[in-house]
């Protein structure tokens, strides 16, 4: 629990510092190359879910994502209770990563009433939709959990 607590906070604050330090130097749609035709910085504030779903919903409406936000949230904390009692390190690194991860797009939400991204991916005119550092450690945490869970499955 102590490595959960640990990963879900340090991950918690790096998403809020580097989100601090976005919005501080970058200006909102103007890409700043780091590797010419490939990655970039790029200021966006996402009022949607991940990858951008629900974006075009009416400002009226917002309650809903995070609404859906927080029932996500409940449902990992249900599953975790039941993983990590037998689970061990792997699984407290996941849901560490995944926490700390949500809680850092949650602030944004109430801030901002959007969520800060700025890792812009793209070759030629394809674009991964921009990220932050929460977002990716949510996806490593849903990764190493259904790795974890696939390695440790018993046949039925």
């Amino acid at each position: 629990m102590k490595l959960l607590l640990a990963l879900a906070l340090g991950t918690l604050a790096l998403d809020q510092a580097t989100k601090l330090v976005a919005l501080s130097r970058l200006t909102p749609g103007v890409p700043v190359d780091v590797v010419d035709g490939f990655f970039a910085f790029t200021l966006v504030l996402n009022p949607g879910l991940a990858f951008g779903f629900l974006a075009a919903t009416p400002p009226e409406w917002r309650w809903l994502v995070a609404l859906l936000s927080l029932a996500a949230l409940a449902a990992l904390l249900g599953l975790a209770t039941r993983l990590l009692q037998t689970g061990g390190q792997p699984v407290a690194v996941a849901l560490g990563l995944i926490f700390g991860g949500a809680a850092g797009n949650l602030v944004d939400r109430s801030r901002f009433g959007a969520v800060v991204d700025f890792i812009d991916i793209y070759w030629k005119s394809y674009h991964w939709p921009a990220f932050n550092i929460a977002d990716s450690a949510i996806s490593v945490g849903v990764g190493l959990l259904a790795l974890r869970l696939l390695v440790t499955s018993r046949p039925a």
